[in-house]
């Protein structure tokens, strides 16, 4: 029994925590300070665990910035007193959040592992009992009193992944997350193998502290055959836009329409911030290695190389929401500051 091992669970909501009401049989959120009850397996680690709920329990629908202000300060609050923390989420946007997680925790050197579940975990088939069990281990895991993985991470179906490299693909099978241009960080079988190469451990030792603020005067826009001038310009004249990300074909790619360019020209030379990523499941853009990308170039677009949309929306959203200036906002938004780009 290993009592002097502490993980801290907080449960923000999503289909993890989700019981039959014994009358009714609807489903209904668990007091995690029970959670050993419904996962007496828990028991068998010792380590000492508590749990956070939050009260209400947020649907992933309707989860916001304030929600990772609020994931991130439970942290914080008490980050000296555990070894490794478990955040319980919905899946829909568990991808934004640990995207969020990752830029806003500077200087962390702990666990965060971010899980859920497709089925409740009051239901026979669930996944959930072996995402939070596994999710709990790989918090706790050490080398010399080292954590092994210090790092925002999402943890589902035996695959522990980047969280700012993690995108959901899929909405009903138990395997719901794919990091498309990072392999595994640990993969959990009869043993969890972790792939020492690709983790990140701190090179600079500092106190934790979190970035609060949030500009969300970002928007969309995926491109598609046919798209019109009206939208395009609806949407970059839309009031409080500050940055778009531009979902693109292919390596970077976009049509090659002189209005199209003019609207970008426009934006960005009125303050705006346009970042460029892939529309495909993986892959990175690569602007000027096709000349359907050289205007995007010369429009002052950003590439986002491998970005996930996911991580791209909240790191812009986030030095967005800083003081730092225009200059220094795209100078970090075309390069890796905690992985989560190549």
């Amino acid at each position: 029994m290993d009592k002097s091992t502490s993980i801290l669970i907080i449960y923000t909501g999503g289909t993890i925590g989700m019981v039959n009401e014994p009358v009714t049989g609807t489903l209904v959120p668990i007091d995690f300070r029970h959670i050993s009850d419904q996962v007496p397996e828990l028991r068998r680690f010792g380590y000492r665990l508590e749990t956070v709920t939050f009260d209400p329990v947020i649907d992933s629908s309707d989860v916001s910035p304030e929600t990772w202000v609020k994931i991130a300060g439970a942290i914080a609050e008490r980050y000296d007193e555990f070894d490794g923390f478990v955040v319980l989420h919905g899946t829909d946007t568990m991808a934004y959040s640990a995207s969020a997680l990752s830029f806003m925790l500077s200087g962390l050197e702990k666990p965060v592992i971010f899980t859920g579940a497709q089925l409740p975990i009051g239901v026979l088939r669930t996944d959930g009992k072996e995402n939070l069990i596994t999710s709990i281990e790989i918090a706790a895991a050490r080398d010399n009193n080292t954590p092994k993985v210090p790092e925002v991470c999402v943890y589902f179906e035996n695959r522990l992944l980047r969280g700012n490299r993690t995108t959901k693909y899929s909405a009903e099978h138990f395997n719901a997350f794919t990091s498309p241009n990072l392999p595994p960080l640990a993969e959990a079988g009869l043993q969890i193998r972790y792939n020492r190469n690709l983790i990140r451990y701190p090179t600079v030792r500092r106190p934790l502290s979190i970035s609060t603020k949030f500009d969300t005067g970002v928007g969309i826009l995926r491109l598609f055959p046919g798209l019109g001038r009206s939208l395009v310009h609806s949407m970059l004249t839309t009031e409080g836009l500050r940055g778009l990300i531009l979902e693109s074909y292919g390596t970077g790619n976009a049509p090659t329409l002189a209005w199209f360019y003019d609207e970008l020209r426009t934006f960005i030379a009125g303050g705006g911030i346009v970042l460029n990523v892939t529309q495909c499941p993986a892959g990175s853009v690569e602007m000027g290695l096709y000349e359907t990308s050289e205007g995007l170039l010369s429009a002052g677009v950003i590439s986002g190389k491998d970005l996930t949309t996911e991580a791209a929306v909240t790191k812009m959203m986030m030095l967005l929401g800083s003081e730092l200036s225009g200059d220094r906002i795209e100078s970090l938004l075309s390069k890796s500051i905690c992985g989560e780009m190549s």
